[in-house]
């Protein structure tokens, strides 16, 4: 990690639900938390407790230095809610096959 910016990923019994309009998108209690300087908590989610089949690939892409290159996913209403790291860093290898959304309720 560069100077000043740490990223932390640990396994996490919280959980976490997300909802868009009446849709339940994802719901798992086997989360990976991510803490990253600058940012918010965000959740990634295993693949297989998302619900994949109601997202549509998007065709954006972002490129975070510490983590790789992000790919992203919509809904009709909602475009580029959900993200993944299809290749990430070794650093952040543990949230391959994971998926986070913008906004998740945590219980």
């Amino acid at each position: 990690m560069t100077h000043g910016h740490t990223i932390t990923i640990e396994k996490s019994e919280r959980h976490v639900r997300v909802v868009h309009g009446d849709q339940v998108l994802a719901e798992t209690d086997r989360p990976l938390e991510l803490r990253e300087t600058g940012c918010p908590v965000r959740y990634y989610i295993p693949a297989e407790d998302v619900r994949l089949d109601l997202l549509t690939p998007s065709g954006t892409h972002t490129v975070c230095p510490f983590k790789g290159t992000a790919s992203y996913w919509s809904l009709p209403d909602a475009p580029d809610l959900v993200w993944a790291y299809p290749d990430p860093k070794p650093d952040v290898a543990e949230i391959r096959d994971h998926f986070c959304f913008y906004d998740a309720d945590v219980s």
